[in-house]
């Protein structure tokens, strides 16, 4: 229970906050103040507290769970800041204790860039009085706080609902009053140059903004969509993390990276990733370009549809999507720039995969990206596009299938054994019992249970006795069955391997990987 000062008024014993965090929701020892640069941080709590508040009092709502909200504060007896807090929430309030230091990043990162008129209580102005610009900064910022990839504001009958895509998934953020929607998507058209008195049809544009305690440049693409309740809007944010793409980072095993790695430093051949929409694939590229460029200054030159990341020493051509300049006739004109490494967004027709090929042949390493489902099946795509056989034998010296799984929070996972009808689903029937772990959900990982995502592997190198098969017409499970001769883990093994090792659960592995 809190302690109350002599001059304010005790609250009554069931509105008390709880003053001390249990076991079940801190890993860290409770007797000890929070250390908050672990801590993820929810915006759709945190930004429900004006800044104004939050700064000058040094409190900080972080996330809520088990039916509470968690508060992390400098003084936890302050018992006026508690009233001005219960004002806000309508949950029970549970405060902790962080170290001071700390704390003060996490309310810089939080609140450093968002002015003091946003995130007013429920019961003096709500969002009602914001006005657009406001309301889009704060969706900016929530974006920015849980490194969101998309935006989505979709309304229905009564709101329009504001939801993030944050490791793959869609969480609601926060919910707009409808009277604000045309004043919300008349903000975003402006900024992205579109034409606000059109609302009956789709429209594309994009702008840039400068997002996060770092004020990283950030490209959005914005897309409007006329619906039956008015137009939603998606934006997809792009860039930022160039700098911070790192081979290593990307969950890769030794003896993958190892492959990985010979593969891009060859002086020419074909290096293609596949998987579907979302799975990560130009993510690895850039971080293949990074380390090429950290052990050798060639000259690259990529051409993107659109351009992801800003890579500085990377000459990087944007798609006109007017057809002014698509990517087979950017190619041709890149040839003529003596590149050493080049990197083409996608594969998508013969034209394409023909002038890669011609260009890996004459001494350039290619980069680029395919839709199927195995790395195995990169070649009889190829083929389906029309390439030749012997020029993917000649050329193609890598392919990777890629997926992307949420990664368990390590403060709160919790172990059990594998059921010995999930080991059968598995193909594994000897691991009955085994432990893996589930999600569960703690102040680290904003109660989600899940920090970050990391990659499902699957590698093809191929060797001479490889590019016999492919030129002699073998087939895709024939090169499915050389890749398991030669011990090459396919994606079910790699996702097998981090679901015992703890890195994710049974159902993302699922989710991500087609089990025959």
């Amino acid at each position: 229970m809190l302690q109350h000062d002599d001059t304010t008024p005790a609250q009554p014993d069931d509105e008390a906050p709880t003053a001390a965090p249990n076991g079940e929701q801190f890993a860290s020892n409770p007797d000890e103040p929070l250390v908050m640069d672990e801590v993820r941080v929810d915006p759709g709590v945190a930004l429900s507290v004006p800044a104004t508040l939050a700064l000058r009092k040094e409190v900080l709502p972080i996330c809520r769970l088990n039916g509470e909200v968690v508060i992390v504060c400098a003084d936890i007896e302050d018992v006026a800041t508690q009233r001005q807090l219960k004002q806000v929430f309508d949950e029970e309030l549970n405060l902790v204790v962080a170290d001071p230091e700390s704390l003060r990043r996490a309310l810089k990162r939080v609140y450093g860039s968002v002015s003091s008129s946003r995130g007013r209580s429920r019961n003096t102005q709500g969002v009602e009085s914001e006005d657009a610009v406001a309301i889009c900064d704060q969706l900016l910022q929530a974006a920015a706080l849980r490194n969101a990839s998309d935006i989505h504001l979709v309304p229905n009958e009564t709101v329009l609902v504001a939801k993030l895509r944050v490791d793959g998934n869609l969480d609601v953020v926060s919910e707009i009053p409808l009277d604000m929607h045309g004043a919300v998507v008349s903000r975003i058209k402006v900024l992205a140059g579109l034409d606000i008195a059109e609302k009956r049809a789709p429209q594309d544009g994009r702008f840039s903004n400068r997002m996060g305690p770092d004020q990283t440049k950030i490209d959005i693409r914005v897309a409007t969509l006329p619906t039956r309740f008015g137009e939603r809007v998606t934006m997809r944010l792009l860039g930022g993390l160039a700098g911070s793409i790192s081979l290593s980072k990307l969950g890769m095993s030794d003896a993958d990276l190892s492959v990985f790695k010979r593969a891009i430093t060859r002086p020419h051949g074909m290096v293609l990733l596949t998987g579907p929409t979302g799975s990560g694939k130009s993510t690895t590229l850039y971080a293949a370009i990074g380390e090429l460029l950290r052990t050798d200054s060639g000259n690259v030159i990529t051409v993107e549809d659109p351009i992801e990341y800003e890579m500085p020493e990377v000459s990087q051509v944007q798609v006109d999507s007017a057809d002014k300049i698509g990517f087979a006739k950017a190619l041709r004109s890149i040839l003529r720039h003596d590149p050493d490494v080049v990197m083409i967004g996608e594969i998508r027709d013969l034209e394409t995969a023909e002038i890669a090929a011609k260009a890996s042949l004459t001494g350039h390493l290619v980069f680029s990206t395919l839709h199927t489902n195995t790395a195995a099946g990169v070649v009889t795509r190829l083929a389906d596009m029309g390439l030749q056989r012997f020029l993917i034998a000649a050329t193609l010296r890598l392919a990777v299938a890629q997926r992307l799984v949420r990664q368990l929070c390590t403060h709160c996972r919790m172990p059990r054994p594998l059921a010995a009808e999930e080991a059968t689903f598995l193909g594994r029937t000897d691991a009955a019992g085994a432990t893996i772990y589930d999600a569960r959900g703690c102040v680290y990982c904003a109660g989600s249970g899940f920090i970050g995502r990391v990659a499902l592997i699957e590698l093809f190198d191929c060797d001479e006795d490889v590019s016999r098969l492919i030129s002699s017409g073998a087939g895709e499970e024939d090169l499915i069955s050389n890749a398991r001769e030669r011990d090459r883990a396919l994606l079910m093994d790699d996702a097998v391997d981090k679901l015992f090792a703890g890195i994710t659960t049974y159902e993302e592995v699922i989710k991500a990987v087609v089990v025959w």
